[in-house]
């Protein structure tokens, strides 16, 4: 039961590159979707902008991390330079079509002490970063946070494993507001929690790498696995509304923006129509997905893991509760693949449990699920999450934030699969917007091969591709960059049309010759 979904992922990145992939709509434009729905791209801090040693930025926990030795030693002290290629990077999403770019700011950068003295090169940084943006006509998507405190408040209290956290963030969220909010129309607070919360507080194998046996990477010197992933999340929710409580009632009057949090979710499928697997589904969605989502709507944590964890459990005060219930405008949504849920028998004991265990334990029974990626990757599975919002969640408006296809980095500019996978997902969320979905917009994750947090620099998913090998790293458009740049500008979108922009470009050899205009 220790392997869990990052392993899978890592495993099977060749894997599903070559999924098959159905459309529920054969053919669609932009002008299908709604005024006003928002078509962007995203990155992070720590996997784009570089300059980890400039400027008066402080080292994250994702730095500390990274040269920890994860990944083979690879690094975001360059990453892909985007802090000294800004304007560039702009100018690339503006001949794209891009409506939005979703970033995250480092908190390091801003405030290398984690609390006090704002960083002048950081906020210069970023204000230059959001007012290009705008000159180019594109909205500025910020997150606040993504697995990158700073690492002084690890070292102090243990960041989020501590309810001092709480204090900092909410501080650091509201110089954020002070100094962008009159920009920024957009705000997410912390991405995916669910994830963070198991895969570095737990598993050990994302920053900042807190794990104990026997559960988690076999690296881990520190953390315990049985109670801080659902500490932390529970800390993170408090922050989380806290900071959304304080920007509504001091900033969102003045400057009329919206705030929320980005949640991590599968699609999640029974294996079989057994009445096991489809039990052992519904608990895999309600702790990977209703462990955040139930709080926000409903101000407490599912009954399924209130029985499984027991006292691990944080409890919500009265005053708590309702503090996190209702505490977005929207949510943000990270969606990538499909996973079948077989329930089977266990020996696993009970007397040490931690995240995985506690899904697999039903009653007094030790039965659990296997993760299996179920091939074909399934469009419709984000159709179903969209409409499983709908309809267990009152409907709240939704951005999908990160989706998109992972393949082995290479030289090939022609990512046909790539195309593939975001004509089916976006055809996706146009049928769920046509059922009723409360959906507003969508973000390919991502602008430019980057820093990944699973793989380094040996995977992309990039609409660009970053040729490391070159001092300046310059950026090379693929054929998914020309196709999303004909789907934003009005193009028809159907295989005809997939199968004429491969052909043009497939003649193409000399890498630098696709460094053109659109």
């Amino acid at each position: 039961m220790e392997t869990c979904w990052w392993v899978l992922w890592w495993r099977l990145l060749v894997v599903l590159a070559v999924a098959d992939v159905g459309l529920a709509i054969d053919e669609y434009s932009r002008a299908d979707f709604p005024d006003g729905f928002i078509f962007g791209a995203g990155t992070s801090a720590y996997q784009v902008e570089g300059a980890a040693n400039q400027d008066g930025r402080s080292p994250s926990v994702w730095d500390t991390f990274a040269h920890g030795g994860f990944a083979g030693g690879p690094t975001g002290d360059i990453a892909v330079d985007q802090y000294h290629k800004y304007k560039e990077d702009v100018q690339l999403m503006a001949e794209m079509g891009l409506d939005a770019y979703r970033f995250s700011i480092s908190w390091s950068r801003l405030i290398p002490d984690g609390r006090g003295d704002v960083n002048p090169k950081g906020l210069e940084y970023y204000n230059n970063l959001i007012n290009e943006l705008i000159s180019h006509g594109i909205k500025p998507l910020v997150s606040l946070y993504n697995f990158d405190h700073p690492q002084v408040l690890e070292d102090e209290y243990g960041g989020w494993v501590s309810r001092k956290m709480v204090e900092d963030f909410r501080a650091y969220a509201e110089v954020c507001f002070k100094v962008f909010g009159d920009r920024v129309s957009h705000w997410t607070t912390v991405n995916e929690p669910n994830i963070l919360a198991h895969g570095s507080y737990d598993q050990g194998i994302s920053p900042p790498g807190h794990c104990s046996p026997p559960f988690g990477a076999a690296a881990c010197v520190h953390g315990n696995s049985t109670t801080e992933p659902y500490l932390v999340l529970h800390n993170i929710l408090l922050a989380h509304a806290s900071t959304v409580e304080l920007y509504r009632r001091n900033y969102q009057g003045k400057q009329h923006g919206l705030i929320g949090i980005t949640l991590y979710a599968f699609g999640f499928a029974p294996y079989s129509n057994l009445t096991e697997d489809v039990e052992a589904t519904q608990r895999a969605k309600a702790f990977y997905l209703g462990w955040a989502a139930d709080p926000l709507v409903y101000g407490d944590y599912p009954e399924i893991m209130k029985r499984n964890v027991g006292s691990r459990l944080p409890r919500f005060t009265t005053e708590e509760s309702e503090l996190v219930k209702g505490a977005f405008d929207f949510l943000g949504l990270i969606h990538y693949m499909q996973v079948s849920v077989k329930d089977n028998l266990s020996s696993l004991s009970l007397e040490l449990r931690d995240f995985n265990a506690d899904i697999i334990v039903s009653n007094d029974a030790l039965l659990g699920f296997d993760l299996i990626v179920q091939f074909p990757v399934r469009p419709r599975a984000l159709q179903e999450i969209l409409e499983d919002f709908k309809q267990l969640y009152g409907n709240p408006p939704i951005y999908v934030l990160e989706n998109g296809q992972v393949n082995v980095r290479n030289t090939s500019l022609i990512d046909v699969t790539r195309v593939e996978y975001l004509q089916a997902y976006i055809g996706a969320v146009l049928t769920a917007l046509r059922n009723g979905c409360n959906v507003k917009g969508f973000s390919v994750w991502s602008l430019l091969d980057v820093f990944e947090l699973l793989g380094g620099f040996q995977t992309g998913f990039g609409l660009y591709y970053v040729d490391l090998d070159d001092p300046d790293l310059p950026r090379y458009p693929k054929l998914s960059a020309h196709w999303y740049s004909h789907f934003l500008k009005g193009g028809i979108i159907d295989s005809s049309a997939n199968v004429e922009l491969a052909s043009n470009l497939s003649s193409v050899t000399d890498l630098r010759s696709q460094r053109s205009s659109y």
